[in-house]
């Protein structure tokens, strides 16, 4: 069942809301609560859409809370659908122009991190994918998956650009005696995208794959797991999410970063343009922990951002993704500094989420 989330007696007097339903595009978000998700749902309503949207119950108003703050913005429909049953995205898709896959399982506690991330995320992505299918009337399938899929793999030296021609090294990251939640994640993302494109090459869906690096940046949700609390955690002193940090950084040979704002405007771009095709890395700065902490130390001072803290962590990134493909098919990043992306609004985000003190 779906629940109207809009009043459209709230649309008198804006030229974009009073757009014919002929005129108007529909598009699809999974994972409407989710940090990247609800950005999405807001930069797709201000362009003028319509939007459906999906959560696993939309009677949660903790979780559902920052849906009514953009009721003004445009047509929004919440319906209930899980990522584990087949056939419950359905209603959600049908009649969309584009369907924007953001959620997938992220819990880097997992107990049994095969059973939770591999299998929960391949199965979600393809049981939405069918749904796309079934609609008939899906243009284009843009899905979320992440640089884990790109830049889990041995690499020798300095200096290494990967490009969207690079693959996480999925036998690798199986090797290890007991996988971690952080491999399983990374593994899931591969075979995700992968399945994805066999799916929708034999069913004659247009899929453009978008692998955002680690994001940054205030989102109408109020809730962010991980990619967030790991950002400010150098701020934070959260050990966990500092650990988390420096995963990444050793996993994947940088700290990378990319502002919400621009990932979103980066999907709408690769879902309305029809000559893209294929995978898109999304990173606006490759830098590291050490960078980051100088950087951050400097421009917050009151937060007493402890370097000594990074340890032994190299000055400069070990690679650089590269995402001229991105920038070839006409985008350009707004925010291309650690200044630029950590901004005020950020740091207030960060409050509002109770990750800072107020």
């Amino acid at each position: 069942m779906s629940r109207e989330n809009h009043d459209h007696s709230s649309n008198k007097g804006s030229p974009v809301l009073w757009m014919s339903a002929v005129e108007r595009k529909t598009a699809c978000v999974t994972g409407g609560n989710g940090y990247i998700a609800s950005a999405l749902i807001k930069m797709l309503l201000e362009k003028g859409y319509a939007v459906n949207t999906t959560v696993r119950n939309p009677d949660n108003t903790e979780k559902n809370c920052h849906f009514k703050g953009m009721q003004a913005l445009g047509p929004l429909k919440v319906f209930s659908a899980d990522l584990q049953e087949e056939g419950s995205f359905d209603e959600a898709v049908a009649g969309c122009d584009y369907a924007f896959l953001v959620a997938a399982p992220v819990n880097l506690r997992a107990e049994n991190p095969e059973k939770e991330l591999m299998e929960s995320g391949v199965r979600g992505t393809l049981n939405v994918m069918r749904s796309c299918v079934k609609a008939g009337t899906v243009r284009r399938v843009v899905l979320t998956s992440a640089a884990a899929a790109v830049s889990c793999r041995p690499l020798q030296g300095d200096g290494h650009v990967l490009d969207e021609s690079s693959w996480s090294d999925v036998e690798y990251l199986s090797s290890a005696a007991k996988m971690s939640p952080g491999q399983a994640y990374s593994i899931s993302k591969v075979v995700s995208e992968k399945e994805a494109s066999k799916l929708a090459e034999e069913n004659g869906i247009s899929l453009v794959t978008v692998c955002p690096v680690l994001t940054v940046g205030a989102a109408p949700a109020r809730k962010a797991h991980t990619s967030v609390p790991a950002a400010l955690a150098l701020f934070s002193g959260d050990e966990e999410m500092f650990n988390t940090l420096k995963h990444i950084e050793m996993a994947s040979g940088s700290l990378p970063l990319v502002h919400v704002d621009d990932l979103c405007r980066a999907e709408v771009l690769l879902a309305e343009k029809p000559a893209t095709a294929g995978r898109y890395i999304c990173c606006s700065l490759d830098t590291t922990i050490l960078q980051l902490a100088r950087s951050l130390a400097t421009k917050y001072p009151q937060y007493n951002v402890n370097i000594d803290a990074v340890g032994d962590h190299p000055e400069n990134p070990r690679i650089r993704l590269s995402s001229e493909k991105l920038v070839g098919a006409g985008f350009e990043f707004t925010y291309k500094t650690i200044d630029d992306m950590y901004d005020e609004s950020f740091m207030e985000y960060g409050k509002a989420l109770g990750i800072l003190p107020c």
